[in-house]
């Protein structure tokens, strides 16, 4: 499947719209960006490298981490990358658009502060 990274941030767009209010109205200085696949640093930095995947990244001081002086800082930000949702997509025959709201979602949930196992506790992987 092919797609132009306007068409794929399309679909981000549309699956924030979806994200239930109740989260929606706690994110704040948050930017969403794609990159086509992660950088070699990406995947070191979080012992992936040669190891494993990236579907989407979360960078940034989670929520609920933030004290009272937050303040005067760049966005966090969540990543996702085009090349391996695809393939993932593809390779478990996932419309794309169910893959990059989980993925999504995911990276959401860290930035509420949420660790790998707390996600994976509720069932978003």
């Amino acid at each position: 499947m092919e797609i132009t990274k306007e068409q794929f941030e399309e679909i981000i767009k549309e699956s924030l719209e979806e994200i239930p209010n109740y989260f929606k109205k706690h994110i704040q200085n948050l930017e969403f960006l794609t990159m086509d696949y992660p950088t070699v640093d990406m995947l070191k930095r979080i012992h992936l490298y040669k190891k494993g995947t990236l579907l989407g990244l979360y960078e940034g001081i989670p929520l609920r981490r933030r004290g009272p002086g937050y303040q005067g800082v760049l966005p966090d930000r969540i990543i996702l990358f085009i090349g391996p949702i695809l393939h993932e997509a593809n390779r478990k025959k996932i419309p794309l658009k169910e893959k990059v709201k989980k993925v999504l979602m995911h990276e959401i949930g860290h930035y509420f502060g949420l660790s790998e196992k707390e996600l994976r506790e509720m069932g978003i992987r």
